[in-house]
């Protein structure tokens, strides 16, 4: 196989990879109708995977980016709705009617102020199951304690460095 078609062979799998829609049953077959030695397509493959990786990185920070823009906007959105309801209490108004909006400060649904948590009753409490501390199980299991029920296991993955 010429340069030009293994080129053209992994644009083809970057754009199957790239669209979500695609199975990966078949990117799989895309990936073993590519004809060349095991260690070439490895290498080939890892430098799918390390193209891939960055782009996650930059999805991720381009998604920390617009959280924290969103989270100024609503805080934003906040401060002036409050605004306006302390420009309206000031006036004493409950109700005001404009060109486009209309305006009210009514009562909210009724919630449950709690002051003192000792002082409420069992029954209004929610018995929650105990969890398993794993990261305590381990190190005792690393320690050599035989405790019924777990043991440690040790799995293999693959690392590309």
């Amino acid at each position: 196989m010429k340069l030009y078609e293994l080129t053209q062979n992994y644009l083809n799998l970057q754009e199957l990879l790239d669209n979500p829609d695609i199975p990966q049953e078949m990117i799989i077959s895309a990936l073993n109708e590519v004809n060349e030695n095991i260690e070439d397509k490895m290498e080939n493959t890892a430098k799918l995977i390390k193209s891939m990786e960055g782009d996650i990185s930059g999805l991720k920070t381009e998604e920390d980016r617009l959280s924290k823009k969103r989270k100024i906007l609503e805080n934003r959105v906040k401060s002036l709705k409050t605004y306006i309801e302390d420009n309206m209490r000031t006036v004493n108004k409950k109700t005001i009617k404009g060109k486009f909006f209309n305006f009210n400060i009514q009562k909210n649904k009724p919630s449950v102020d709690i002051f003192n948590e000792s002082l409420i009753p069992k029954e209004y409490w929610i018995e929650q199951a105990p969890i398993i501390d794993k990261k305590l199980l381990l190190s005792s299991l690393q320690a050599g304690e035989e405790i019924m029920g777990a043991s440690i296991k040790q799995t293999e993955s693959l690392r590309i460095r």
